[in-house]
């Protein structure tokens, strides 16, 4: 049988940058999730207040291998 892999969206936040929202995404998914293998950044927006970026938000397609 072939390798079968699953894809959970998850959505992540940081005040400092886009990398930071996806670092800190992939960490927090690796506690719950098994096997990791890829990310694909499905989408990105930006918080904003007074004329500033407050937060900088990630939506992320995280793909996994499932245990047999």
């Amino acid at each position: 049988m072939g390798t079968i892999a699953k894809i959970s969206e998850i959505s992540c936040q940081s005040t400092k940058s886009f990398e930071d929202a996806i670092t800190t995404g992939i960490a927090r998914a690796n506690k719950t999730l098994r096997q990791i293998e890829s990310a694909w950044v499905k989408e990105m927006k930006v918080a904003v207040e007074g004329g500033n970026v407050k937060a900088y938000q990630v939506n992320l397609l995280v793909t996994f291998v499932l245990d047999e």
